[in-house]
C-alpha cells in the first residue's frame, strides 16, 4: 500500500469500474466515486453506478449521499471525500479515487478555486437583468463569455451563472479557464493518477451501445418513478443528460427518437468535454484502455514501483 492517493480517471463508458474493482480487490482498497451525479439517490441507471454486486466485489464511498432535491456543491463534495479519505487511511486501506468529473478530483487533490471576493452592486446588477429579461438571456450572456461554463451550469441555476458572470466580469477571465489553472506545490494530497482513453470513434460506440443498455434496463420507468415523486423537472439533477433529454420526451416536446438521438449526442459531447478537461493536467500518466491487453498488470506494475 501507498500513503499517496490513487486515481483511475478518464470519460464517461471507458470502462473504469471493471478495472477499478480489480484493482481495489488486488491492493485492498476503497474506491471513492468522483462523479457529480452518482452522489444523488435514485438516479441509478442513468448515471451508471456500479451495481450492487460490483459495490459488494469493492466497498464504495460517496455514491447514494444525498436527495435529487438536495442543493449539492463541489465544496460538500470536497468534505465528504475528505472525510472518506480519513476514514479509509484510518482503517489501513487504500484509497482508490475512481470516475470522470475533473472539477471534484481537483476539489480533492488541489483544493477549491476560491476566485475574486462577492461584489454586492455586481450581484444586484445580475439579478435584476435575470428579473427583467429572464434566466435563459442571463445564461446566454454567460455563454456569450464562458462557453465551458454554460455547458455545466443549468440555466435555472442562478446563483451559479451569475457567480459565473461576477468572476468574469471582475476578472476579464472566464472561470472556467482560472478553475484550470492550479499549482501542484499547493496539493493537499500526495497521489498518483491514470487516465484511461481509447480511440474516439471506439468510445463513441460504447456510448451508443450504453444508452441503449440504459433504456433496455428501463431509464424511462426510472424518469417517470422520479417525476411521480414530486422532483421538479428543472432540479439540476434532473436537468443533467440522460434525464433532460427523456423529460422533454415524456413532456411530448419531442419524439422518442429525437429524444435518445439527443440523449447520446449530449453523452458524447460530455465525454468529449471530460478529455479535454483531463489532457490540460500534465500530472496524469494516459493509458490506452484499447491497446493494453492487461491494464490491471499494467497499473499495479506501475503503482508497486511508486
Amino acid at each position: 500500500m501507498t500513503s499517496k492517493l490513487l486515481c483511475l480517471l478518464g470519460p464517461t463508458a471507458v470502462g473504469k469500474t471493471e478495472i477499478a474493482i480489480q484493482l481495489a480487490q488486488r491492493l485492498d482498497a476503497e474506491i471513492i466515486s468522483v462523479d457529480s451525479r452518482q452522489i444523488y439517490r435514485q438516479m441509478d441507471i442513468g448515471t451508471a453506478k456500479p451495481t450492487l454486486e460490483e459495490r459488494q466485489a469493492a466497498r464504495h464511498h460517496l455514491i447514494d449521499c444525498v436527495d435529487v432535491c438536495q442543493p449539492f456543491s463541489v465544496a460538500d463534495y470536497q468534505r465528504l471525500a475528505d472525510a472518506a479519505v480519513t476514514d479509509i487511511q484510518n482503517r489501513g486501506k487504500q484509497v482508490l479515487l475512481v470516475g470522470g468529473a475533473g472539477l471534484y478530483f481537483r476539489a480533492v487533490v488541489d483544493g477549491l478555486f476560491e476566485g475574486p471576493g462577492a461584489d454586492p452592486v455586481l450581484r444586484a446588477r445580475l439579478e435584476q437583468e435575470a428579473a427583467q429579461h429572464g434566466v435563459n438571456a442571463l445564461h446566454e450572456r454567460l455563454r456569450a463569455c464562458d462557453p465551458a461554463s454554460a455547458d455545466r451550469i443549468h440555466p435555472n441555476n442562478v446563483v451559479r451563472v451569475i457567480r459565473a458572470l461576477e468572476v468574469y466580469e471582475l476578472t476579464g477571465t472566464p472561470m472556467s479557464e482560472l478553475q484550470q489553472q492550479w499549482h501542484p506545490e499547493k496539493q493537499r494530497y500526495p497521489f498518483i493518477a491514470f487516465c484511461l482513453t481509447m480511440p474516439r470513434a471506439l468510445l463513441y460506440r460504447r456510448i451508443e451501445q450504453r444508452v441503449d443498455m440504459m433504456l433496455a434496463n428501463r431509464l424511462i420507468a426510472e424518469v417517470e418513478t422520479l417525476l411521480a415523486a414530486g422532483y421538479a423537472r428543472d432540479t439540476v439533477a434532473l436537468q443533467s443528460f440522460g434525464y433532460r433529454e427523456l423529460i422533454a420526451y415524456l413532456d411530448g416536446e419531442c419524439t422518442y427518437m429525437e429524444a435518445i438521438m439527443q440523449l447520446k449526442q449530449n453523452t458524447r459531447r460530455f465525454a468529449k468535454r471530460q478529455l479535454t478537461w483531463f489532457r490540460k493536467d500534465t500530472r496524469l500518466e494516459w493509458i490506452d484502455r484499447n491497446s493494453t491487453q492487461d491494464i490491471v498488470t499494467h497499473l499495479l506494475e506501475k503503482i508497486r514501483g511508486i
